[in-house]
């Protein structure tokens, strides 16, 4: 039994004794104490006014003495009107501390064949272009959530859908075709950037067209319709939809080209899947979903032949399925991708990482698969995110104004070698280490300044914020980390061997306790983190772990520490928050260096 659940029953032995009556679950309420204030576990007493028929401080100083008196680890209390502060026994932590020594993935679950099986969709791309700046937001929380849901014991199916077909493809085709002059991906130009500027070619050049058709007296929406090479797209959805041998070729071509180039992004950035489905596969089990909706009388079809589903009863909108021309819109493709994982995975969730301008579309999706009669429909979960900007404003993909992933990247290797050279960290390290320790920094300030933020909120990039080394930054972390190994090994090499256990009768200071507090509360971070599907909660907690590590670090010697017990201890609580440290920046998916 940890402490929080021996302090509730504790809690409410106590309460029943002094009054009589037992309250429930939630008329006692445990938090951890401010810090401001003296204690180390806060009971809330004003929900337990109605028993106790008397007033706050003296219902508080009652159950102070009772708690004293009959547990153990509770050694002194203070109280601030309505709220009872429990100090806890150092004696309770550093035994707490010596458990957690045999345990070697303290605060991680274990996953069973039983565990619930929780399916996440993340990544997402279309394959008109490279992945950019608001991709590694998407794929940096969903790599994320993943990990922490399995620390959390959770069976996870990590899936990517790529979007790759529809008219934003054979924008790329189409402009290839007319600009391309034969050009093929090479050394310096991946795939995925190649198609990227065809995609970008075909805006400058439709634009042109539309501007040339309104000076010659058309306004500008029917300009927007009627421009030949919007006609020219779209007559060649039409014929890849109809399997035309030339278009499907040119497709297979420029669609490899982009996955050699993903895959490459998708390696540097550490993210992975156990399963890739495709939009030309889903979208057909979809539209085929839909027709059968359609003979139920489940959807609608209009006078010109599109079809639609009708939410008004539901508070929403009428929303299209099937376009007048029978071609599927991405509702079509969502509805046959939940239906084939469904039936290859049967997952007990699906998670969907996508960005808060698709609310509605998920509300409309777990909707319309309700109306299908899927009893799993009201399992689907939209974990939503706000959009990542730059200093200068939004990005555009289609006027090539996008912050490229691989160019962003290596922007931060390049400034994250720069800067440690500068301040002297890679001094000593042959180039090999230097370049390696580099990419760890510099990859390691993008995660964590994107994982920091909680996932619901918009932010701003800040690239040169993020690799500074004494902020609230990625670089910090990592340098704390490598500080903490630096003195494992110089105790090493004085023959100071970490101990089998810790003295319960240390005396500890603020700052020793603070620390062992906080790795006390690791698992239960952990669990927050799932629960809201916030990495946001592991980042921060990490963070806020090595500075309360770097003011000890200052204001206590560790291995010139004389008193040999005390020593030993630091040592080990050392080494813990090493270990804590880089299993927590693992569920980020960054790496830590061992030396800087």
């Amino acid at each position: 039994m940890n402490l929080y659940d021996k302090l509730y029953t504790s809690v409410g032995e106590a309460v029943n004794s002094l009054y009589g009556f037992t309250p429930d679950s939630k008329q006692i309420q445990l938090q951890k104490t401010r810090k401001e204030i003296e204690g180390d576990i806060t009971l809330v007493v004003f929900p337990l006014l109605r028993i106790s028929k008397k007033s706050p401080e003296v219902t508080a100083d009652d159950l102070g003495k009772h708690l004293e008196a009959n547990v153990d680890e509770v050694v002194g209390f203070s109280i601030i009107k309505g709220f009872l502060n429990l100090h806890i026994a150092n004696s309770y932590y550093l035994g707490f501390l010596n458990e957690i020594k045999e345990k070697a993935n303290y605060g991680i679950q274990d996953v069973s064949p039983d565990s619930m099986k929780i399916m996440v969709e993340y990544s997402s791309p279309n394959t008109n272009k490279p992945l950019h700046l608001g991709h590694i937001r998407n794929n940096l929380l969903g790599n994320s959530i993943c990990r922490i849901l399995k620390a959390n014991g959770k069976n996870v199916i990590k899936t990517n859908i790529v979007n790759d077909r529809g008219i934003h493809i054979c924008k790329s085709m189409l402009a290839w075709q007319k600009w391309g002059n034969g050009e093929t991906p090479s050394a310096t130009l991946k795939g995925d950037k190649l198609v990227g500027n065809y995609y970008v070619k075909f805006d400058l050049e439709y634009k042109k067209q539309i501007k040339e058709m309104v000076q010659g007296g058309m306004n500008q929406e029917k300009a927007a319709k009627e421009a030949p090479l919007m006609k020219e797209a779209q007559d060649m959805l039409r014929k890849w939809e109809a399997k035309e041998p030339e278009v499907h070729k040119l497709w297979h071509t420029m669609n490899h080209w982009v996955y050699d180039g993903f895959d490459i992004t998708y390696k540097r950035l550490g993210i992975d899947f156990d399963k890739i489905y495709y939009e030309s596969d889903t979208y057909l089990v979809g539209r085929d979903t839909v027709l059968n909706g359609l003979e139920k009388g489940l959807f609608l079809k209009e006078d010109d032949g599109s079809v639609w589903v009708d939410l008004r009863s539901e508070g929403l909108d009428k929303k299209i399925l099937l376009r007048s021309d029978g071609t599927s819109v991405y509702m079509t493709q969502d509805i046959g991708t939940a239906q084939l994982r469904q039936q290859d995975y049967n997952p007990d969730q699906m998670i969907y990482v996508v960005g808060n301008e698709q609310n509605y579309h998920f509300k409309v999706l777990a909707l319309i698969l309700d109306k299908l009669g899927y009893s799993w429909a009201k399992d689907l979960f939209h974990m939503s995110y706000g959009m990542v900007e730059l200093p200068e404003g939004k990005m555009k993909s289609r006027e090539g104004t996008v912050v490229d992933a691989d160019d962003l990247m290596d922007e931060m290797i390049k400034t994250a070698r720069e800067m440690s050279d500068e301040l002297g960290k890679l001094d000593g390290l042959s180039d090999d280490e230097k370049t390696e320790i580099s990419r760890i920094v510099g990859l390691g300030a993008l995660k964590y300044f994107i994982l920091k933020v909680d996932p619901v909120k918009n932010m701003t990039f800040n690239p040169k914020e993020s690799i500074d080394f004494n902020g609230h930054t990625g670089p910090f972390i990592q340098y704390t980390y490598a500080r903490i190994q630096s003195v494992l090994r110089k105790a090493a090499r004085e023959g100071i061997q970490s101990k089998d256990s810790v003295h319960l009768s240390i005396e500890l200071s603020s700052k020793e306790k603070s620390l062992l507090k906080m790795l006390h509360d690791y698992p239960e971070i952990i669990e927050e983190a799932g629960n809201n599907h916030s990495p946001a909660v592991i980042a921060n907690y990490v963070y806020d772990l090595v500075k309360e590590y770097n003011q000890f670090y200052h204001d206590h010697n560790i291995i010139k520490e004389s008193n040999k017990p005390v020593r030993d201890f630091r040592l080990y609580l050392s080494q813990m928050i090493g270990f804590i440290v880089k299993s927590g920046m693992d569920l980020l998916g960054i790496d830590v260096p061992e030396q800087m």
